[in-house]
């Protein structure tokens, strides 16, 4: 067997568990290897002028290269009765290691955004941009527009390295940036190096070499996608027990030493199907900060080497972790980077939510924290977002951050900059969105529909109403403005992260939800499911009972996931494996 390359795959060159024929293994995994790393047949299907869409094997590939396919959800119905073909379209999601941009780079993204993409950015879970509702003949235009940016899509979906994150925090301005270069160092070490996305979006020239095209990943890449985060307590913002790899930053003062290092986080389930769970990962170790890049690949090859490339459902890092165990983890990965982590180091989070407003870094420079509903940026009837933050970096002479909680922070502005950032605010009325209440302040969704393939039901634009009924709820129970971390998704999949929420719900079909209740306040402990498959009118009627409960019952100080654990409303989740029983 050979690929389009005419090179052998019948016996890839890593591990056991790829050694064998590639053809017992994931039909996903014959596909990569077999894809001339990466390149498959996309760049001539993107000039086939007869369909708005790629062949199936190519929207798996365009992956790799930070696209997804898609088509509205909202008009599928309808064209389907007119025997039209599905409104294709494609999202298109950047690679901004820990989601620093600077206003340069944000006026081009928001330009490609008002020509193409429907006049709307999405800032997502993960500090990055995506651009919804691209169709097929803008989108090489649109990607080279990203390149123009000094930007790129690499590995910002497939089965490879995601967009890297790196806590936020306002505050400790060196620290800040020291923990931030080194995820942008990570981030540019382990994505792929096939020339397959220069080739196909820049139009750039094939080169041909001896050398491995990718000597890091191989021709199947890794058995699915993987995530790293860089954390700077006490702020967990990241959720950094979420990621497949955590980095928890260990410093004096804004001094950094090293870092905790945590492996097998991840959200992604299967409903219905209790092999797949959620689980939070563990603290195994320290490593001084001149070892993150050798760390980094190491953990990243052990995966690549180990990974179930059988079962794709079982195929993230934390099925095996928990198959293969801790132990035999630590003593792979002393003997790959040639040196044994040290003991833990002690660390401390307070919350995993922003600061919104103003806040004055240790260098004396100011920064301003937007509240952006679910990470919408477009300009809404009341409140002209796209347009005045376009304003902003049109005179702010700092940068722009995007916070792993889908909001912004107006980075880096001077003393004498800082009125003329409030005017702009105030003309467009951005400042209007502190005024909402602590549990919208405290909430994220994914998009969902309509241009989600995988959503069972609404996220994005359902979750802002279903909270003005919760706070009538809070309200009426003398609880008004009280903070409860509330996430939705419109499937199983977690992108928001709802699995370490106080309250949560992932979508089932239209209108219904399986709900959560009891994650921890700093994003340390899982929660469990309360009630499945429900719809609004049942949602509330259980919020009604508990939250009275909650008002009556609470200690000081108490918040909401700890109250539900205490009161017995559901039983704390000891481990991923304990999620579904």
């Amino acid at each position: 067997m050979t690929d389009q390359s005419g090179d052998d795959i019948t016996t890839p060159d890593r591990s056991a568990d790829i050694s064998q024929p590639i053809e017992t293994l994931d039909p996903n995994e014959r596909l990569k290897a077999g894809s001339n790393y990466l390149r498959g047949t996309i760049a001539s299907g993107l000039t086939e002028p007869v369909t708005g869409s790629v062949v199936d094997d190519d929207t798996k590939l365009m992956k790799f290269h930070g696209v997804y396919q898609q088509d509205d959800r909202d008009l599928r119905d309808e064209r389907r009765k007119q025997k039209l073909e599905p409104a294709y379209q494609f999202m298109i999601r950047v690679r901004l290691a820990g989601g620093v941009c600077t206003p340069d780079q944000w006026l081009k993204l928001a330009g490609l955004a008002q020509k193409y993409g429907g006049s709307s950015l999405r800032m997502t879970t993960r500090q990055t941009f995506q651009f919804h509702g691209i169709v097929k003949s803008n989108l090489k235009t649109t990607m080279q527009g990203i390149n123009d940016a000094l930007l790129d899509t690499i590995a910002a979906c497939g089965d490879d390295t995601r967009g890297i994150m790196s806590s936020v925090n306002p505050h400790l301005s060196a620290l800040h940036r020291e923990v931030y270069e080194l995820a942008a160092l990570t981030s540019d070490h382990v994505i792929p190096r096939t020339r397959a996305y220069h080739e196909i979006w820049l139009d750039g020239e094939k080169r041909i070499s001896s050398e491995p095209e990718e000597p890091l990943y191989g021709k199947t890449y890794l058995p699915r996608k993987f995530k790293y985060g860089f954390a700077i307590p006490p702020v967990n913002d990241i959720d950094v027990f979420t990621q497949d790899v955590g980095l928890i930053a260990i410093a004096s003062g804004e001094t950094l030493h090293g870092f905790n290092v945590t492996v097998g986080g991840g959200m992604g389930r299967t409903d219905r199907a209790p092999a797949t769970y959620p689980r939070l990962g563990d603290v195994i170790g320290y490593i001084p900060k001149e070892r993150v890049i050798e760390f980094a690949e190491a953990v990243l090859t052990i995966q690549r080497d180990y990974g179930n490339r059988k079962d794709r459902a079982r195929a993230r890092f934390k099925y095996t972790i928990d198959d293969k165990g801790l132990d035999w983890f630590k003593a792979e990965l002393d003997r790959r980077q040639g040196f044994a982590l040290e003991e833990a180091r002690p660390f401390s989070f307070e919350t995993n939510g922003d600061e919104y407003g103003w806040a004055r870094g240790s260098d004396g420079l100011w920064h301003y924290t937007l509240f952006i509903e679910n990470g919408r940026v477009r300009d809404f009837t009341q409140r002209q977002l796209m347009t005045g933050l376009c304003e902003i970096a049109r005179i702010h002479k700092g940068e722009f951050r995007l916070t792993p909680n889908q909001n912004l922070v107006i980075a880096k502005v001077a003393e004498a900059d800082r009125a003329h950032i409030e005017e702009v605010l105030a003309a467009h009325h951005l400042g209007d969105t502190m005024e909402r209440s602590a549990l919208h302040l405290n909430s994220m969704a994914c998009v969902s529909f309509p241009t989600c393939g995988l959503a069972m039901a609404e996220s994005e634009r359902y979750l802002p109403s279903l909270l003005d009924k919760i706070d009538g709820i809070l309200e009426n129970h003398g609880l008004s403005d009280f903070p409860i971390t509330t996430r939705m998704t419109g499937c199983p999949n977690g992108c928001a992260r709802p699995y370490v929420a106080e309250l949560a719900f992932t979508g089932r079909a239209p209108g219904k939800y399986n709900m959560y209740l009891g994650g921890g306040v700093y994003g340390q402990r899982l929660n469990r499911l309360y009630l499945e498959n429900i719809g609004e009118e049942r949602i509330l009627s259980e919020l009604e009972t508990i939250i009275g409960r909650f008002a009556r019952e609470k200690l000081e100080d108490e918040r909401f996931g700890d109250f539900v654990l205490r009161a017995g409303i559901v039983r704390e989740v000891t481990s991923g494996k304990d999620f579904n029983s």
